[in-house]
């Protein structure tokens, strides 16, 4: 019987090694991180670690989000470290990225009653129980926002 083999070539290929081939599952993001650039390039010296060089330009963005009723918010992000960069510290350090965050936190858990609550599911399913579960939510709303 015979064998089936794979023949492959290696071919010497010259690489620059400050160039690194970014993976193909990923996203990059290229910002500018100042405002304002400076007026002329500056050599600036002494920046020995990261952290030096977050303290020297003490870089900031100004961005615009849009909500759900198409209503802009600005905010002005500060970078302190390279993890601010971490969708997590973002959510953190931006009031409306938190917001949206807790929110969709809030749609999960309604998605994941209606999934496993049998009662729920059946009260949304029905359409006079579900106009009386809304009005009794409506209510309670109401009730809540007099206590405020």
């Amino acid at each position: 019987m015979a064998k089936k083999t794979v023949i492959t070539r290696v071919m010497d290929v010259e690489s620059n090694e400050s160039i690194i081939e970014f993976p193909q599952n990923r996203a990059l993001l290229v910002e500018q991180l100042t405002s304002t650039p400076p007026p002329k390039a500056d050599i600036v010296s002494g920046l020995r670690t990261m952290d030096d060089v977050f303290a020297h330009f003490k870089p900031s963005a100004k961005i615009e989000f849009e909500d759900v009723d198409g209503q802009t918010k600005k905010e002005t992000l500060q970078f302190r470290e390279i993890r601010d960069f971490d969708k997590d510290r973002l959510k953190k350090n931006a009031g409306f990225l938190k917001q949206l965050d807790l929110l969709k936190e809030n749609y999960e858990k309604m998605e994941h009653q209606l999934k496993t609550n049998k009662v729920l599911r059946d009260a949304v399913s029905n359409p006079e129980s579900r106009k009386a579960l809304i009005m009794s939510m409506q209510s309670l709303l109401k009730e809540l926002q007099d206590n405020k």
